[in-house]
């Protein structure tokens, strides 16, 4: 699908601009993106890298890690709000995760498939009897 989005993070000082194609978001339940995340999963919308500007007046920072069969991940977040930016994989250079929180137009997010379902946590389901455009009123 080609499209745009604009994205930045909690405190605005990265803020991000894609145009193009835009590659299919996932759920991702495996046990790190569920740390990364401090969620029950991540969703992560894939774009190649040369259609992605970033302007950033906080530090761009990252980190590298890598999963037991050793397979690196690098994962870049603000440095001053801690927000998630997207996710680097080396073995796949010419693309970026952008994760789905971030993006200012939410219309553009369409998952397609979900990963590491074997780590999925069992109360990662969005089933409620109760629904809140905002925050719950408090009682």
């Amino acid at each position: 699908m080609n499209a745009s989005f604009t994205a930045s993070c909690l405190c605005g000082g990265i803020q991000l601009s894609c145009s193009g194609e835009l590659g299919p978001a996932n759920y991702c339940h495996c046990a790190d993106c569920r740390k990364i995340t401090g969620s029950a999963f991540n969703i992560g919308l894939r774009v190649y890298r040369k259609d992605l500007v970033v302007n950033a007046t906080s530090e761009l920072r990252s980190y590298e890690s890598a999963n037991a069969a050793g397979r690196k991940i690098e994962r870049c977040f603000c440095g001053t709000c801690g927000s998630p930016i997207f996710t680097l994989h080396p073995s796949k250079p010419e693309f970026a995760w952008v994760k789905a929180g971030i993006i200012d137009q939410p219309e553009v997010i369409q998952p397609a498939h979900e990963n590491w379902i074997k780590d999925k946590v069992s109360w990662a389901t969005v089933a409620v009897i109760e629904s809140y455009e905002e925050s719950k009123p408090v009682s």
